[in-house]
């Protein structure tokens, strides 16, 4: 079973973490979240309070989150958890109300058609270094999401913090993201889809390029100078986005 927390009231809105992580990450913008939505933060399956999935695969995950969450609702996903968002409009035809793309992409990883990610030598590379030092590896990815982004360090420390507040993730279950995060591409299940997407994503992320919005399907926000995780370095921005969103009949606050 997984773990959730629910507060507020409003539409609702299920919130999805990142590789590693946990829901704890998002407390600060879900407590903000809250004044509008009735938000369902969720620990992905062997993350933070969570117990590991019975299947290693995006699907079952998807299916997992599915059981613990009330049909209609908007689904916001930040990296992997957006991944997973994807996966279910795919697999739950009509169970969802639209998502919201927090640092996400449909592919992490590049191709001869697809320029916008890392070199599938970095996920290899944590993976081999996961086998050593879970703990050390998070860490490290941690510190690439900030790189060249704007307060890096200071997002940094909120990350590390959040990443303290519940137990490391299961070996298992990190090693079950870094495949989906190296070998999943949902291009088609987002191009072909007609759920409202809308994609926030950081003007400085070095795991994502924000130069893929022309090859996106839905509404576009590049946050300036943000990295990987502009919910925790820029929430102000991120909060106006989201009603405009959701809120206010899917107007785009798009940067300049």
């Amino acid at each position: 079973m997984l773990q959730v927390s629910v507060q507020g009231s409003g539409p609702d809105l299920v919130m999805l973490h990142g590789w590693g992580m946990h829901s704890a990450v998002w407390s600060d913008w879900a407590e903000t979240l809250a004044s509008e939505f009735r938000v369902h933060c969720i620990d992905l399956p062997g993350h933070g309070n969570s117990l590991t999935a019975a299947e290693d695969t995006l699907e079952a995950w998807a299916v997992e989150v599915m059981q613990v969450v009330p049909e209609g609702a908007w689904w916001l996903g930040w990296s992997l958890g957006g991944l997973l968002a994807q996966q279910a409009v795919y697999m739950f035809p009509g169970a969802l109300r639209g998502l919201v793309l927090v640092a996400g992409t449909p592919r992490f990883v590049k191709a001869d058609d697809w320029p916008h990610g890392v070199d599938s030598g970095v996920f290899n590379q944590f993976a081999r270094q996961l086998k050593d030092d879970p703990e050390r590896t998070l860490i490290r990815f941690l510190a690439l999401q900030v790189r060249g982004a704007q307060d890096g360090a200071a997002t940094l420390r909120r990350l590390r913090s959040r990443l303290q507040q519940r137990p490391l993730a299961r070996a298992t279950a990190l090693r079950t993201g870094l495949d989906m995060l190296s070998g999943s591409d949902l291009r088609e299940v987002t191009a072909d889809s007609k759920l409202p997407m809308h994609w926030l994503l950081g003007e400085r992320d070095t795991l994502i390029s924000p130069a893929m919005a022309a090859d996106l399907n839905g509404e576009v926000h590049v946050v300036p100078g943000a990295g990987h995780a502009p919910f925790l370095s820029h929430p102000e921005d991120c909060t106006t986005c989201l009603h405009g969103w959701l809120l206010n009949g899917g107007i785009q606050h798009a940067a300049g």
